[in-house]
């Protein structure tokens, strides 16, 4: 069985065409609203996670007053690491940049999201009634229903970090 080393980085210049796409195939936009903000994802610091077998990742994230949004994270293929090891890296470098905590925003249908992230310490901090029906008017392409669950409300999850071990 060969090893399937998950390489993560800071996104660079060179990333910014495939970051752009890869966002525009996965949101349908760069644009990704949550709590009422829009994001402009692709302007956004990143993190890009590659495997010595082709996979490739994307995490997007904003900081602010000593906090991280996890804005967005993509892997592909799933189920093979690259999605904890972009978390992974995204917790450090908030880490690295005084944060105490990271949160981000999923949806009430998306279950295995949920799951991942409470798989990697994430805790379910708050639910938003109807936030995803007002996110549609700043992005009305957001779909009215994922696997036959309509989709109304924003979770959010939280993770809060620890200093480094000797910090």
């Amino acid at each position: 069985m060969t090893s399937r080393a998950v390489h993560v980085r800071r996104a660079g210049r060179d990333d910014k065409d495939w970051i752009a796409d890869l966002l525009s195939r996965s949101w349908g936009s760069t644009t990704v609203v949550s709590r009422g903000r829009a994001h402009q994802a692709d302007t956004l610091p990143a993190m890009v996670a590659e495997t010595n077998d082709g996979g490739r990742g994307l995490a997007t994230f904003r900081i602010e007053n000593g906090q991280a949004e996890l804005v967005t994270i993509n892997a592909d293929p799933p189920g093979r690491g690259i999605g904890g090891a972009l978390l992974a890296a995204v917790v450090d470098a908030c880490r690295a940049e005084g944060c105490h905590r990271v949160w981000l925003i999923t949806t009430n249908d998306n279950l295995d999201a949920v799951r991942f992230y409470q798989r990697h310490g994430f805790r379910l901090v708050a639910v938003h009634p109807g936030a995803v029906d007002e996110a549609r008017k700043i992005k009305p392409a957001i779909p009215l229903q994922r696997n036959g669950i309509p989709i109304h409300d924003e979770l959010e999850l939280a993770f809060e970090i620890r200093p480094a071990a000797g910090a």
